[in-house]
């Protein structure tokens, strides 16, 4: 097999954070659950809620968009698929992105829906509660896929959240068939709860034909997927049926088991937890890195660990300092 041109292609949602502070009050008020993510289905809908967010600062985002700007951040290269319109944010978004070393080339899609967006309010304790309008994201087809760089790359990372419409769930299946026939890798992440709520017989069957590789999850997804509520009953169950699962705990750290072997690490210690937008995503991307350049599991769990508590030490989901400076100060 040739050398990979890039290590992670990820096929996500194309979004632009808008982030604000706002107190529980706040949050009360426009009745939405405190750290959830809650799906807005009309633009109008997205102005409103807008118009009472307090100042605010955009930032481009994503889950597997965050995530591959995070390895790149890393040194590795990466390529990014996902849809943005033709408007004003999807030029933010394909600038952020591009600028911060990633590959990106899709097409904009002309007319509405404008370009995802996602309001997030972040509250005293750091806890981000996010509303989305996915927009032009959800019409990511299947043409608009470059297989040569799919075929490229060492491993395909896809994001839950894209499951949800027909186009690029459609996009998404033609992706992965694309990366077993090169002889690729296949990392998918859970996203949320409410995914495998909607569509947890799907991700089964993947898992059961031998489709995913290494399956990202947090505790509560996991428990959700694997229809048990013990954690390590789900651990147990999942973990015999994927060749590496990955699960993070949060202040509790993390765990990984590959083909049997388990390692586990703690959460590294920051001084104040400013905003745990994109701590999984960056978790994903520093234990990705460390696979395709080949660390064994624990040295993966750190890195994506260390990666995790520089994301909630800011606002925001991309990193803001010098990833590769920080990873040698930490680890030599």
């Amino acid at each position: 097999m040739t050398q990979p041109r890039f290590e992670v292609v990820a096929i996500g949602n194309a979004i632009v954070d808008i982030l604000s502070q706002a107190d529980d009050a706040f949050i009360d008020e426009i009745g939405v659950a405190k750290g959830s993510m809650q799906l807005m289905f009309s633009p109008e809908d997205a102005d409103a809620l807008y118009a009472k967010m307090g100042p605010g600062r955009e930032v481009s985002g994503g889950s597997a968009a965050n995530t591959v700007a995070g390895i790149a951040a890393l040194g590795g290269r990466t390529a990014f698929i996902g849809q943005v319109a033709d408007d004003q944010l999807g030029q933010v978004f394909a600038h952020d992105i591009r600028a911060a070393g990633v590959h990106f080339d899709t097409a904009v899609r002309e007319g509405q829906p404008t370009t995802a967006r996602c309001l997030i309010f972040v509250t005293p304790d750091g806890q981000r509660t996010m509303n989305t309008y996915l927009g032009a994201s959800q019409f990511l087809p299947a043409g608009a896929l470059d297989l040569s760089i799919i075929e490229d790359a060492a491993i395909l990372y896809l994001e839950g959240y894209l499951w949800d419409p027909e186009e690029p769930r459609a996009a998404m299946r033609a992706a992965i068939e694309a990366a077993r026939k090169a002889g690729r890798r296949v990392a998918f992440t859970l996203s949320d709860v409410f995914c495998i709520g909607r569509h947890g017989g799907d991700f089964r069957q993947l898992i059961a034909d031998g489709l995913i590789d290494i399956l990202f999850a947090n505790e509560n997804e996991l428990t959700a997927l694997a229809e048990v509520e013990d954690f390590e009953a789900a651990v147990a169950k999942l973990s015999a049926q994927v060749p590496t699962l990955v699960v993070t705990r949060g202040a509790q750290g993390a765990c990984a088991i590959q083909h049997g072997t388990r390692a586990e690490v703690s959460a590294e210690p920051i001084e104040q937890v400013v905003d745990t937008t994109g701590a999984g995503d960056l978790f994903a991307a520093g234990f990705l890195h460390g696979q395709a350049i080949g660390k064994d599991l624990e040295a993966s769990l750190t890195l994506g660990a260390i990666c995790a508590a520089e994301i909630i030490s800011h606002f925001g989901a991309r990193p803001m300092v010098d990833m590769k400076a920080l990873i040698a100060s930490k680890l030599g």
